[in-house]
Formats: C-alpha cells, sequence, structure tokens
C-alpha cells in the first residue's frame, strides 16, 4: 500500500486495484452514494491539532468537526487554512493532537481514500488532454482500466467538460483547469470533499454551475469544506462558516450565530429617515450608540449609526422613533456579512 502526493498538485491514493464488480464498487453514479449513518464517526475531525514548521507555529490547538453539508473556511492570508487543508487531506501530519477522517487517522490510505482534493494551484502534465489527465488519476486511484474510463466520463459530464477533455491542459483556460481538478477530486466518490478557492477564475456562467453542483453533493450527505476568497459567492452557497485568525479557529456556525456572539463589536446600520438631523441627535444619547454619519438634509436623508449590542440597540432604537415620531423609510445593516464579521474577527477591513 502506498499513498502519495505528487507533482501535478492532486492527491493520490494507490491503494490494491479496484475492478468494475459491482460488489467491489460504488453505485454506477461515480458521485452518488446513500446518506451515512449518524452513528458514525465525524467525517472530519480535529482534536487540539497545532503544526509547527520549524520554530512557526502554522496552526494552534484546533478543535473542529464537521459531518454533511458544506462549511466555508475564510481568514486572512497567513490564517492557517493552508495548513488545516494539508492535514484534513493526509499531505501532513499535526506536530501534536489528531485528526480524523471518519475516525481513521487523515494520514491513514484508508481515510485518504474518503477524501477528495481540488487544490488551488495547478501542476498538471501540460501534454495531456484533460480527459486523459483525469483517466491517469483514475487509474492511480487503483480502478481497472474499464472501470477508470466509466468513472473519467462521469465525472467529466458532471463538470461539463466532456466537449473540451480532449484538448491539451496547456491550452485550458483557469476556470477549464478548475473544472478538470473538479473532475478527478469526484472520482473516488469521496465523502469529503476538500475544495481550495474552487471558484477562482471561473466565468459567471460556470460559477453558478458548480454552485448548483456543490448543493447537489451536499444534498447527498457529502461533506464539502471549501475555502475560498470569494465570500459573496459562499454566501450564495452556504451560510455555515469556520472563521480562522492566527492559527486558530476564531468561530464556527451560520454568520448570525456568530453575528449574535459579537455583541461587544460595532453594528453598521443605514437609517433612511425624514428627519435625518433629529434622528442622529436622539441616537447619540443611547448609551449604545457610538457614533453617527449624516447625510442629506432636514428634507430627508440618511444616517449610519454605530452601535454596540445589536440586539439591545434594536429595541431602543425602535421604542425612539415610535416616541419621537420619527419616520423611517429604510432600515439596512451595513456590515451583517462575512466580510465585515471576518474584519471583525481579525481586527482589520475583512480582506482576505
Amino acid at each position: 500500500m502506498k499513498t502519495e502526493f505528487r507533482d501535478t498538485g492532486v492527491l493520490v491514493n494507490t491503494p490494491p486495484p479496484r475492478n468494475g464488480n459491482p460488489t467491489s464498487s460504488p453505485s454506477p453514479d461515480p458521485v452518488a452514494k446513500s446518506p451515512v449513518a449518524d452513528a458514525l464517526p465525524p467525517l472530519l475531525l480535529f482534536e487540539h491539532a497545532s503544526k509547527w514548521y520549524g520554530p512557526v507555529l502554522a496552526l494552534n490547538q484546533v478543535t473542529l468537526e464537521l459531518t454533511s453539508g458544506i462549511t466555508g473556511l475564510v481568514g486572512a492570508n497567513g490564517a492557517g487554512k493552508s495548513t488545516l487543508i494539508r492535514l484534513a487531506t493526509g499531505q501532513t501530519q499535526p506536530t501534536i493532537g489528531r485528526v480524523t477522517v471518519r475516525g481513521v487517522d487523515a494520514w491513514d490510505w484508508r481515510a485518504r481514500e474518503l477524501v477528495g482534493y481540488c487544490p488551488d494551484h495547478d501542476a498538471f502534465y501540460e501534454d495531456m488532454s484533460g480527459r486523459t489527465f483525469v483517466y491517469s488519476m483514475a487509474r492511480l486511484c487503483g480502478f481497472d482500466r474499464a472501470e477508470s474510463r466509466r468513472r473519467t466520463e462521469g465525472v467529466l459530464d458532471r463538470v461539463g467538460m466532456t466537449d473540451r477533455a480532449d484538448r491539451k491542459l496547456r491550452g485550458y483556460s483557469k476556470g477549464m483547469r478548475q473544472r478538470i481538478k473538479l473532475a478527478q477530486a469526484l472520482l473516488p466518490d469521496p465523502e469529503l470533499l476538500v475544495l481550495d478557492e474552487p471558484l477562482s477564475g471561473v466565468d459567471p456562467v460556470g460559477r453558478q454551475d458548480l454552485l448548483e453542483l456543490f448543493r447537489s453533493l451536499a444534498g447527498q450527505g457529502k461533506c464539502l469544506l471549501i475555502s475560498s476568497h470569494e465570500l459573496e459567492e459562499l454566501e450564495k452557497l452556504t451560510n455555515h462558516v469556520a472563521i480562522m485568525a492566527r492559527g486558530r479557529i476564531a468561530a464556527v456556525g451560520t454568520l448570525q450565530q456568530i453575528r449574535d456572539l459579537m455583541e461587544d463589536f460595532p453594528l453598521s446600520v443605514r437609517v433612511d429617515s425624514d428627519r435625518p438631523r433629529d434622528l442622529a441627535r436622539r441616537l447619540l444619547e443611547v448609551p449604545d450608540v457610538i457614533g453617527c454619519d449624516i447625510s442629506g438634509d432636514d428634507a430627508g436623508g440618511s444616517v449610519v449609526v454605530r452601535a454596540r449590542h445589536p440586539k439591545r440597540f434594536f429595541q431602543t432604537f425602535g421604542r425612539l422613533v415610535v416616541d419621537e415620531m420619527i419616520e423611517v423609510r429604510g432600515l439596512e445593516p451595513l456590515d451583517d456579512s462575512a466580510h465585515a464579521i471576518l474584519g471583525y474577527l481579525l481586527g482589520g477591513s475583512g480582506k482576505t
């Protein structure tokens, strides 16, 4: 038994040869599998995992548990995302702690058979066609020729590359390369998919296709961990995120759950009103308000108010506008998004 991470940038398992016999292969659809029982161990589990690279602590006491569904992984450059991905996909081992896939050490080949990995960086054999590359990856996964061909055609169709698969990889656009990387990740019908920037370079139509594919895979009970800088697209896909900062998991949950935990951080809200100056003057008397910016005039305009303790602020705000008979024409939180949450947690602008 041998497991390698080859120069292609593709996670490759080389277990004993597998044939196309129905008793030893997945269902006819290469990416279809019944949801697993709840009694099984978590698909991905980090238990107090830390990783040093020489004197550098890249990951610090991370505990994280993922089951089925889609989880977004966000964080600033250097936050530890790449190290977390390398540990989850069995490319490296934690210095201390444990990382398991379905209860099996992630470094073990049996765990890697459950994982599909789509890396961020490309390292293709450029003279190969897309179809030949995916077929080669299937063979390296241990499937016989017939099963490798079947799975290759299945995953190429799934990512929309069937009609372009015979072109040389050197002539592929960035979006086409992303699709081919995703195709090889789907070959073993993995329970866990780790996707590093899968939407990078993909055109808007292609993005929509991939988002629908990700939702379909999650609907089959698979677990998808998606690292992405495309936070707007990520928010369309899932509101469940793990936010990394300085080698730690800063927060895990839905965006709203994370917001609820951030009572000490300021919330920015734009309020459109018929009397913006009167509204701003009264808001500044509210203890939770730390500042107001006014635009417009007495005939109408808006106030951007920054306040702590959002729930308490909105309760006070509701009473204030009723008591003062101030007309509110519009109300919009300006930072209830992954960008703002990330910015708050990292103490910066939210850029990743």
